[in-house]
């Protein structure tokens, strides 16, 4: 049995398919099928059921793929543990967040990491939470920036900062003759909201006390912000963004934000890697070149923690 064979497997897994886990593995077909094979005389069972389609592994060969996983996860921390002994960061660094965060922060903080580190390789990606959490419990993130808590035992989430959140209305909404909102000035029948799979949509319902979005003449289905901001402009009504969606508006636009009242409804936004990720040096780098190119103000109030302290479960202000 070698770390190879143990990569074919897992591969053909994660694709479900012979020639595209070939591809995936620069290998050809027949030298993949081959190996594979001779695991399985070695091991004296069937991992994958060929006759289905896609391919899937039989019941006993689900486990064999699991530990796997687990092993080769284990053999890519060798390298990670010598980097972090001799002080580098360097390698390559998958790195996941969340959609709501992703267009406002990254161009904030990548290009200064990509400058400090020439030696670190950065892959980033975009997906909703529940994705984020996957990738990162099967080994196919080393980090991610998400708003947390996520209640999830194989995870670590190292906090990064809070993010207050804002009311951004139509010109001409009554919200706007006041200097401050509460989450009861939120008319549920005029909010746009993200579309289902987002942490953000699930925060502004529990900042509302909604149970579910009541129906209206109009739904649109959106994963951006910025669309958001188009159909309140168009059709009235309002939204609820992130803090750091508003170094994006124009001038104009900045007049129809509105805070809320204090104490101020936030998001925890932390780095979560999995329990026993190596690389601290890496998520102390991150986390160093994310806080030095925020703003000043989101600094400074989560350094001196002049926001109300977490409530039980780790939110602040009744939210995640």
């Amino acid at each position: 049995m070698t770390l190879q064979q143990l990569e074919y497997i897992v591969a053909i897994d994660t694709h479900r398919h012979f020639v595209t886990a070939a591809a995936h593995c620069y290998v050809t077909q027949a030298t993949l099928s081959m190996m594979v094979k001779k695991l399985e005389e070695e091991l004296g069972i069937r991992i994958f059921d060929r006759s289905r389609h896609p391919v899937s592994p039989t019941p006993l060969g689900a486990e064999v793929v699991a530990h796997a996983r687990r092993v080769l996860q284990e053999a890519r921390r060798i390298p990670d543990l010598v980097h972090e002994a001799v002080g580098e960061v360097s390698g390559q660094l998958r790195l996941g967040i969340i959609p709501t965060l992703a267009p406002y922060l990254v161009p904030r903080f990548l290009p200064a990491l990509m400058a400090k580190y020439p030696n670190l390789q950065v892959k980033v990606s975009e997906a909703t939470t529940e994705e984020l959490i996957a990738r990162l419990e099967s080994n196919g993130l080393d980090a991610g920036l998400l708003a947390t808590p996520l209640e999830r035992p194989q995870l670590v989430e190292h906090p990064l900062f809070h993010e207050r959140f804002f009311v951004y209305a139509s010109a001409g909404e009554k919200q706007l003759k006041k200097e401050t909102l509460a989450p009861s000035d939120i008319d549920p029948q005029n909010l746009w909201l993200l579309e289902e799979g987002h942490c953000l949509r699930a925060q502004v319902l529990q900042l509302c006390h909604l149970p579910r979005q009541e129906a209206r003449r109009l739904e649109f289905e959106t994963g951006s912000i910025e669309m958001l901001l188009r159909l309140v402009d168009a059709n009235g009504g309002s939204t609820i963004l992130p803090e750091l969606a508003l170094s994006g508006l124009t001038a104009k636009q900045k007049q129809q934000v509105r805070a809320f009242r204090n104490p101020a409804p936030v998001r925890a936004i932390s780095i979560v890697t999995q329990q026993h990720f190596a690389r601290r040096k890496v998520v102390d780098a991150l986390t160093t070149i994310i806080r030095q190119h925020l703003p000043v103000e989101m600094n400074e109030r989560f350094r001196k923690k002049v926001l109300a302290p977490q409530e039980p479960g780790g939110s602040v202000g009744g939210l995640k």
